[in-house]
């Protein structure tokens, strides 16, 4: 990518910043609109799926559009002896990332005249919610570096963010997949949010799907190709981001 590291940071801010608004203001807005647990579901998830794919195509030339500190630290390991991500850009990355994520729900809350800044209470600690995240998190790993390694990357929007709204039902835990969106969401006691007393196991679970998720794409893909004929993907691979 050619974009200066500052301009790369400020793309991931705003991209994780968006991602969550629209999580979180969906989220809202269903549970506004109807008392059906399902309707609801089916509404955030669906403007998740738009909201995404929007992103990841208007932001991925400039960072990668990672918008996700589990596909940073995944970009940066399988590049790291290679022309990646250094070490440097995850540090400016992750701090981006997560402080867009809290200023999206902030935002959120702010349009639909909800408390700035009100701790969720919605609590998400059992042990089939920690697998639900660790199998989703491990299958958007895999579908975005193995994306890179067949030279698939171009459809990496619609892709990922299918891939998500697929998971928002398949999974137990609706598919956070991202700990940036994880600390975000539980800036909001809304219908997406998360008790942050459930935030540290999520991301554990979410951290072990990406180390699960990258040996599945060695296992699949084998040796990574020469970076130069590889294609990088986010949010969703260094070019492509969670619910």
């Amino acid at each position: 990518m050619s974009a200066s590291l500052g301009r790369r940071v400020a793309a991931e801010a705003l991209g994780t910043g968006l991602l969550v608004a629209v999580v979180v203001g969906s989220g809202i807005q269903a549970t506004e609109l109807t008392r059906d647990v399902g309707v609801q579901l089916l509404a955030n998830s669906l403007a998740t799926v738009f909201g995404l794919g929007v992103l990841i195509a208007l932001l991925g030339p400039v960072s990668g559009a990672h918008f996700n500190p589990a596909v940073t630290l995944a970009a940066w390991f399988t590049g790291r002896d290679r022309d990646g991500l250094t070490l440097r850009d995850v540090a400016a990355y992750v701090p981006a990332q997560i402080a867009g994520a809290i200023g999206g729900a902030i935002l959120a809350d702010a349009m639909f005249a909800r408390p700035l800044v009100k701790l969720s209470t919605h609590d998400r600690s059992a042990g089939h919610l920690w697998l639900g995240e660790v199998v989703a998190t491990a299958g958007l790993i895999l579908l975005i570096f193995g994306l890179g390694r067949i030279g698939r990357a171009a459809i990496a929007p619609a892709a990922v963010a299918s891939y998500i709204g697929a998971a928002y039902w398949f999974t137990s835990s609706t598919s956070f997949a991202n700990p940036a969106v994880t600390i975000g969401r539980a800036f909001t006691d809304t219908f997406a949010g998360i008790a942050p007393a459930s935030v540290v196991p999520f991301i554990a679970a979410q951290l072990l799907g990406t180390a699960l998720g990258l040996s599945a794409v060695a296992v699949v893909y084998g040796r990574p190709v020469p970076a130069g004929d590889e294609v990088v993907v986010p949010h969703g691979e260094p070019e492509l981001a969670s619910s």
